[in-house]
Parts: structure tokens; sequence; C-alpha cells
């Protein structure tokens, strides 16, 4: 057993069995105001609305028996109510409805709220406790007929509303609402908390004026590349481009040394052309000036 006035809870109505409908007269309901933990809690109280009127468990003729932090229903006529528990200062968990029949059928229906993405199996039961094979039916829409249970799997929102059964033989069972709630988050925990806790803030919601929080601090900027780094990749690019120059400077040396050699070669030809002419009329000019004439 948990102490509201210095925790912070979750309390909810614990339903035990956690069914809508029951059988008049042959019945019995177990109610407690309980945390996440599944423990009772003190200061909380089992209530109920009937024909407008407001009546806490134990303290209302016919309403249910106290013993120790549960209230205990006996269903000996039929009836149907809204139940919650409510603390001693006014906070309120959700409404639970329950109702007891005398119809030939019931329809085993959650009731508490289901979560979503959970799994919900529908039964329709007589008095003697036997399921049978039945209609069942979601807003006036049928869902299936010819067996004994009908499961939905991966409850959504959309899923909420009336469920009933309905037999051949028994006709339909009574009406219930299906309430379908999201998993449950901090906000929501604590917003059943004691009031004098509520409006205490914790130390982890406000930050130090002091001491900046990590969201307000600029982003660091960035660290230049070591110098290590810098001088290995620029010896890295000279070896690459060391090889390109050498070839290149190679191929011109060649390039520049056959022209120069063509272009020697070539004077060097006139220049032999040019020395044999002369030889050749040097021989004329001999010729010429040795001869005689003997035919005087």
């Amino acid at each position: 057993m948990k102490t509201a006035s210095v925790t912070l809870l979750f309390v909810s109505l614990s339903v035990s069995p956690n069914l809508q409908q029951f059988f008049s007269g042959s019945s019995s309901v177990s109610l407690s105001c309980v945390d996440d933990d599944g423990q009772t809690v003190d200061r909380w109280t089992v209530k109920r609305t009937r024909g407008g009127l407001t009546e806490d468990c134990g303290a209302a003729a016919g309403f249910g028996k106290v013993h120790g932090f549960s209230c205990y229903l006996d269903f000996t006529t039929v009836s149907s109510a809204d139940y919650w528990c409510e603390s001693s200062s006014g906070q309120k968990t959700d409404v639970v409805s329950i109702s007891s029949s005398e119809k030939g059928v019931i329809l085993e229906i959650p009731a508490l709220p289901v979560m979503t993405g959970s799994d919900v199996t529908l039964r329709c039961r007589q008095i003697n406790g036997e399921m049978v094979a039945a209609y069942f039916f979601f807003s006036g829409r049928r869902l299936g007929s010819g067996y004994k249970e009908h499961t939905i799997s991966n409850m959504q929102q959309s899923n909420e509303g009336l469920y009933w059964c309905a037999t051949d033989l028994s006709g339909p069972s009574p009406q219930s609402f299906l309430k379908i709630r999201d998993h449950p988050t901090t906000a929501v925990r604590s917003s059943v908390a004691p009031p004098h806790l509520e409006t205490m803030p914790s130390s982890s919601s406000v930050p130090s004026s002091s001491h900046p929080t990590n969201s307000t601090l600029p982003p660091p900027a960035p660290q230049p590349p070591p110098i290590s780094v810098s001088v290995f990749r620029l010896l890295f690019h000279l070896l690459v481009l060391c090889p390109y120059f050498i070839t290149t400077g190679l191929l011109l040396s060649i390039c520049l040394d056959r022209i120069y050699t063509k272009s020697s070669g070539d004077r060097n030809v006139v220049s032999m052309e040019m020395t044999h002419q002369v030889g050749q009329n040097d021989h004329v000019a001999f010729d010429i000036t040795t001869e005689h004439d003997f035919s005087e």
C-alpha cells in the first residue's frame, strides 16, 4: 500500500474480474484504487453514480462492502452504474461502466480501457457459464458469426465503440462501450498527483541560471586538421605529380634534340654541294688557261 501524499502516482480503478457485464444474483466483483504497480492506495474511495446520485462504496445502502482497501459488489438485482476512484482532494480516475443482466446471454468484454496495439477477445456466455457460438456486433456492423469467440488484433482508436453479441435462441446481450487509450506518458502519470506536489516543480525541470543548458550553448567550431596531416598531404601530392613532370621534361628534351639534329644535317648537305661545284669550275679554268694552238 502506498501513500498518495508523498509519491507521484498514476491511480486507476481496478476491476476483478475485468468485465463489464455480469449475471444478476450470482456474481461478485472486486473494485480497488491502485497505482501503476498494482498496489492499493489510501485516501482514495470507490464511488459510483446511479440515477443521478453519487454514492460511496460501503456508505450507501446496497452499494458494496468495504474490506481493507477494496470494495466488493454483489449483483443481487439488475443494475447498471458508472464507477471510479476519487481522492480526498477531489481528483478522479477514468469512469468504468459495469452492469448486471437477466438476459439469456452476456458479452464478455473488458471493463477497463484497452491500450492501443493490444488484442481483445470477445465471448458470448450463458448464465450456466458455457460459451456459445454467436453473432458479434460493433456499432451496428456484424463482425463474425458461428464462433464462440471473436478476436480483434492491434486495437486502435477506430475500434472504440459499442459491442454486443446475439444468438438465435437467446437474442442479443446488453451493449457495452469499449474504450481505447494510448499508453500513458509521464505527463499523464503525474496529472493525478496530490495538489501540493503538482505546484512544486522538480529540480530537473527548472534549468539553473548560472549553468546554461546544452541546448543554449553554441555549437563548437570545427578544429583545423593537424599539421602532420597537412605535410603528409603535400608530400603525397608531390610524389604523385613528380613522375608527370619528369616524363614531360624528357619528352620535350627528345623532341628538341631531334629538331636540332635535323637542322644541322641540312646545313652540311648544302655546304658539300657548294664545295663540289666550286671544284669543277676551277678545273675548267685550268683547262682554259693551259690550251695552245699549234696550227700556225
